[in-house]
């Protein structure tokens, strides 16, 4: 069996419904085999998605592996002048955040299948980032993972933000860490049930 990383066509499909509120909005999501959760919403996400501050102030968000796009859509739902790009390397995770997308009737958001961030040349995305987040594919491997933090950077504007959830067991410490050496501030926010809530900030650069 493939991991939810990977897109398998051959998969059969088996459609889940999920309900899921945030800021005020009832939102329903599908999923599907072969994404990561597919029968309901995370607890780490939804330990991430209600650690976050308000982002009225805020332009331009990406979320990284997205999966069938609860963490993109619920914001771009809760702050309709936040623009959110979503990203993943799932080809069926990405057809299923098209249609939650339409679903959930969010016109601020925009999914592209990507490996970590090649969309950004390809699509010839002209902003930086005010907010980078991210529930990490855990099992892509620590490269990965610490990739979509430490490449993430440069694609945050100035005073940009970025927040992972990572569980500790599975590499927080490490992910911190590494963090600690790219941003001018690395910080955990939350922690809940073995979980970290880490936040990175890129300040004025140059």
């Amino acid at each position: 069996m493939g991991q939810y990383f990977e897109y398998n066509p051959n998969l059969k499909s088996n459609i889940k419904e999920i309900k899921y509120d945030l800021l005020g909005n009832k939102l329903i999501f599908n999923a599907d085999n072969g994404v990561f959760s597919k029968d309901r919403v995370d607890f780490g996400t939804n330990v991430l998605l209600n650690s976050l501050p308000d982002f009225r102030d805020k332009k331009h968000l990406v979320d990284v592996g997205c999966g069938y796009g609860v963490i993109g859509i619920c914001l771009a739902k809760g702050y309709p002048n936040l623009a959110v790009d979503m990203v993943d390397i799932n080809q069926s995770a990405v057809d299923l955040t098209k249609e939650n997308i339409k679903r959930n009737r969010v016109s601020n958001a925009f999914v592209y299948e990507s490996n970590l961030y090649e969309y950004y040349e390809k699509e010839k995305i002209d902003y930086k980032y005010d907010v980078l987040i991210s529930n990490p594919p855990i099992r892509a491997g620590k490269k990965i993972v610490h990739d979509i933090a430490l490449l993430g950077y440069d694609l945050l504007a100035d005073f940009g933000e970025a927040y992972f959830v990572i569980q500790k067991k599975q590499g927080a410490l490490s992910l911190l860490k590494a963090m600690e050496d790219e941003y001018q501030k690395a910080e955990i926010i939350n922690k809940q049930n073995g979980y970290l809530i880490l936040k990175g900030t890129k300040m004025i650069t140059g």
